[in-house]
């Protein structure tokens, strides 16, 4: 192909003028990062970018691809690492899981990172405990996910956890194939209290109990009938699991203080060089090839962060977004390619944003705090002081259900402040306490810091819309006190799960009761909602029925019709579910009610055990509403529950071993001879890939070592559907930094191969031929071919496409498909046997009401659907195509479960007979019939393009282009 004319880099960097200025400021422009115990080597470590993730830069630039890329949103934990540093107050480390997908590698400046690799490894059999544990007790199937899951448990146990707060963490990770149980088995197992799981209520293992032949518990009695049943069935357990933690600790049993043991040195002593040069800002220029997207500015100082967002903020300083877990401005650049010329990342040395304090008065939270650490100490502070308990908390409660532990760990409550998502949890909670933000900005003498303070409240502008100015950032955030008494706030939510999912409705209610002539008084009543309308709003007509009214079941039934009229919804709101989101808020107004009365409850109870402990209130006190002991569960709510137990028990039929005649004819051979051997038949036995899966070890797709010269592949989707595929304009893709090719229907052409695949009916097309209806939105219309990802990426966005005006129905549904005669009518299913004039006969008979009698024919006829289902394997569509001997041969290591589809049609798009293909697959991510034939498009469209260029191409989907092009399994409607 070709050349074409194209300019260095993707995003011109003019900061590369600025960087002797801000060395002159101080400014470092490297950073200083370590690894698995070892300082990364100053000319890989100058390879970190601005954009780049961690996860990139480990898999790409170190060779650790033990951290696997499921989601790139921070959704799956597959890329879970450890982030250890030292606190600058206490000195102690501090060690977090976070998801390396989306925390810039930038952002691990002066941490240490433990991966996979740093845990334990096959090599010399030195597996840490909890990956002989995730072995042992079959933890891992596809093994895709494993090594995140061992990260995250690892970083709970470098934190001395305890059973429970493993069942409360462990909720970023997920497993799609082996099941969670034998998950939670293992990462209890080595906990100090796990032995606790196995004793009986009375304090003692059952197997060791003295009264054990007369103790009546149901442990005992199910552990005897256990026993006594040994020979004709095989029981497996929880319990019987939390008993191996001496077996797997033998051979390490410093195993807990691994992590301070790999901790550098030079990051513990404050005089080293290292920690000195950590105390200066931060500032990397990236202007590498084919990348080149912006600027990292690591500000230690209040003012010189004000500073940046002064010089760079206005219509004239060129922009900038600042990032501290990255949750939010990460999806943006993966999902939205946006691309941001400068990113602010604010030093945890600038105290007054990275606070957690507490007086009489207030608490106030930094807007960079870690929404963990807030969870943390609101835990922590309202169990040694209870008047901080029920301001407390709510929030506590509220942050447990928040994304996941590796989102909470590293995003801020300011980040979700100015994100302004109309369905945030934490926005109406803080609305409805009444919080207040202090925002503050460098003044004109650049030198003094002006404040300014906005109630939470009012902050929310319209949709995605906040009450900031230019150079303006959330200090921190301030959350009055409640009294010990009369006044309480309650937190609600309500999503389609429980754990890492955003929220359908949410809320924040407030409420100050007086006791006034007789009665309780509503004195103060804040209703905040999330999941409403496009901002947080607050329920102030609600509010007003509420204020002044006796405390009671009929104020708060008119305060629901109320809400109601002022929550109303039409039926296309944005979001649907409009009938649904309000009964939703009209149930949290019920539930509140409810809570409030056990609460009160409470507070009459202690005032009138201990008076003089609460002044300014007298006694007698009016009385309570009284509840019905049915309504009592309403009081209630998951949000802050304690999270459920996860235990089982198998039980199967003990084996049947019978003697072989190698025993009758051959007495003297080695089996004769260990005959008196325990037999392993029946017994199980642990996946023989279960420690390269624990360890990382284990190659799938996208991990193996690619040969020189490889290049990168991304499709160019269709966009819209119904019209004809027009044209494809490729210049502006061919002028992209980096770009190698753009191929299309037209190259398969060219090879002599068959557009046209399908492993029953040949009714796909690698690419779509230009003049062809376009079926469906991610048709893959052709691909770009870089030599980085990103270059891919960018040549496949700049692909102009040219559409028709849509013609004729487009069928969404089955409906529409049988309206417009689009299906195949080989799949119909007709009786061929039986007989049929019977069943046509029935077709005419009503369908049966009202009682029936023996004997008569009874007519039932109706209808049932189910949806569509993803396939969601963790591991994407994957393949790697190598041309050999002058192109004439392809070996394509290809993510599938049937080889042979996809060598037959690699073989028939690319011209080359089949026997010149070979195909290698040893092991994937998840499959689950969704790589049987969905992987044939994306390894034909590798293989055309590695043949024409006879470069090797490497092709991963990404998450969402995966679910938007490999279609689903089969959605049904059957009439009956």
């Amino acid at each position: 192909m070709a050349p074409y004319p194209r300019s260095r880099l993707l995003y011109e960097n003019d900061d590369v003028e600025r960087v002797n200025a801000f060395e002159k400021q101080g400014y470092r422009t490297a950073p200083i990062l370590y690894v698995n115990g070892s300082r990364v080597p100053d000319d890989v470590a100058a390879k970190a970018r601005s954009n780049q993730t961690l996860l990139s830069f480990l898999r790409d630039e170190m060779n650790l691809k033990g951290s696997k890329l499921g989601c790139a949103e921070g959704g799956c934990g597959a890329c879970t690492v450890m982030i250890s540093k030292k606190d600058n107050e206490s000195g102690e480390l501090k060690h977090i899981s976070v998801n390396a997908c989306l925390m810039p590698v930038l952002a691990a400046d002066g941490c240490h990172v433990t991966t996979v690799e740093g845990v334990g490894s096959v090599k010399g059999d030195n597996l840490h405990p909890i990956q002989k544990a995730m072995v042992e007790m079959h933890g891992s199937q596809c093994g895709f996910c494993t090594p995140g899951i061992i990260v995250a448990i690892y970083s709970l146990y470098a934190n001395n956890c305890s059973t429970k707060e493993i069942e409360e963490h462990m909720d970023g990770n997920l497993c799609r194939c082996t099941g969670y149980r034998p998950i939670w088995d293992a990462a209890r197992s080595l906990c100090d209290d796990a032995e606790e799981l196995v004793r009986g209520p009375c304090g003692t293992p059952c197997r060791e109990c003295p009264e054990r032949d007369e103790c009546e518990q149901d442990c005992n009695v199910e552990d005897k009938q256990k026993a006594a049943t040994k020979d004709k069935v095989i029981v497996t357990s929880s319990k019987d699991k939390m008993k191996m933690k001496e077996s797997l600790t033998a051979s390490k049993p410093d195993w807990a203080e691994q992590p301070k043991q790999m901790f550098p040195a030079d990051l513990l002593d404050a005089s080293s060089g290292d920690s000195l040069a950590l105390t200066k800002p931060l500032m990397v220029v990236d202007n590498t090839e084919f990348h080149g997207a912006g600027t990292w500015f690591k500000p230690t100082t209040l003012v010189g962060l004000l500073k940046l967002l002064k010089e760079f903020g206005g219509p004239v300083g060129g922009g900038y977004k600042i990032v501290v877990g990255n949750t939010e401005v990460g999806i943006e650049t993966r999902f939205k390619n946006s691309v941001y010329p400068r990113l602010i990342y604010p030093g945890e040395s600038i105290d007054s944003i990275f606070q957690f304090s507490a007086t009489p008065e207030k608490v106030v939270f930094g807007g960079c705090t870690p929404l963990s650490f807030i969870q943390h100490e609101c835990e922590r502070l309202s169990k040694s002081d209870s008047a901080y308990a029920r301001t407390l908390m709510p929030v506590h409660d509220m942050l447990r259900w928040f994304a996941s532990t590796q989102i909470r760990n590293v995003a801020c409550l300011g980040g979700n402040l100015v994100t302004a998502s109309p369905i945030s949890d934490m926005n109406p909670m803080l609305a409805s306490m009444g919080a207040n933000l202090v925002l503050a900005r460098i003044g004109d003498d650049v030198k003094t810091i002006e404040r300014r303070s906005v109630p939470v409240s009012e902050f929310f502008l319209r949709y995605r819309t906040v009450d900031i100015q230019s150079g303006e950032f959330i200090e921190k955030i301030e959350v009055p006190v409640l009294p010990k008494a009369f006044e309480y706030v309650k937190p609600f939510k309500q999503a389609r799960r429980r754990e890492d999912d955003i929220s359908i409705v949410t809320s924040g209610m407030h409420i100050k009761l007086t006791p006034k002539d007789g009665a309780f008084v509503i004195e103060h009543a804040a209703l905040a909602f999330g999941g409403m309308a496009p901002k947080t709003v607050m329920a102030t007509k609600t509010a007003e029925v509420l204020i002044g009214s006796p405390f009671s079941r009929e104020t708060f039934e008119k305060a629901t019709e109320c809400l109601l009229s002022e929550m109303n919804l039409p039926e296309n709101v944005p979001g649907g579910q409009a009938a649904f989101r309000m009964t939703l808020a009209t149930s949290f107004l019920y539930k509140f009610f409810l809570s409030i009365v056990e609460e009160l409850k409470k507070d009459v109870a202690a005032i009138e055990a201990s008076p003089s402990g609460f002044s300014g209130i007298s006694l007698p006190l009016p009385g309570i509403p009284e509840v019905d002991e049915s309504e009592l569960s309403g009081a209630t709510s998951f949000v802050s529950a304690e999270k459920p137990s996860v235990s089982g028990v198998q039980t199967y039929p003990a084996p049947k071993v019978a003697s072989g005649l190698e025993d009758k004819l051959l007495p003297n051979t080695d089996a004769a001879k260990i005959k008196g051997a325990e037999d392993s038949v029946g017994k199980p036995v642990t996946h023989q890939s279960g420690p390269l899966h624990c360890t990382g070890e284990a190659v799938y797709c996208d991990d193996i070592n690619a040969p020189s010269g490889t290049l990168h592949a991304s499709l160019i989707l269709a966009t819209e559907c119904g019209g004809i595929f027009e044209a494809i304009d490729k210049e502006a893709a061919l002028r992209t930094p980096g770009i190698v090719g753009v191929f299309g229907a037209e190259d398969i052409d060219i090879l002599g191969g068959e557009n046209k695949f399908g492993p029953i009916a040949k009714d796909e097309t690698v690419f779509l031929p230009i003049g062809e209806r376009i079926g469906y939105v991610g048709q893959v219309l052709g691909v770009a071919v870089g030599e980085t990802l990103d270059s891919a990426e960018a040549g496949a966005r700049a692909a102009t496409i040219k559409y028709g005006s849509p013609s004729g129905p487009i069928p969404v549904s089955i409906e529409d498909a049988i309206a417009c005669n689009s299906f195949y009518e080989a799949t119909r299913h007709t009786i061929a046997r039986g007989d049929k004039s019977a069943l046509e006969a029935l077709k005419e008979m009503k369908d049966t009401t009202g009682p029936a009698k023996v004997g008569d024919l009874v007519k039932v006829s109706g209808s049932f659907r189910n949806g569509a289902q993803e396939h969601f394997y963790l591991e994407t569509q994957s393949t790697l195509v190598i041309p050999t001997e002058g192109d004439t041969n392809l070996t394509v290591f290809s993510s599938t479960q049937a080889a042979s589809h996809t060598q037959e049609s690699c073989a028939s798009a690319t011209g080359t007979p089949q026997s010149k293909v070979v195909v290698r697959m040893k092991r994937m991510g998840g499959g689950f019939g969704g790589k049987e034939t969905r992987n044939c498009f994306a390894s034909s469209a590798a293989a055309v393009a590695a043949k024409r260029i006879n470069r090797p191409v490497l092709l991963t989907l990404p998450r969402n282009v995966d679910m938007l092009t490999t279609g689903h399994r089969h959605c049904f409607l059957s009439k009956y």
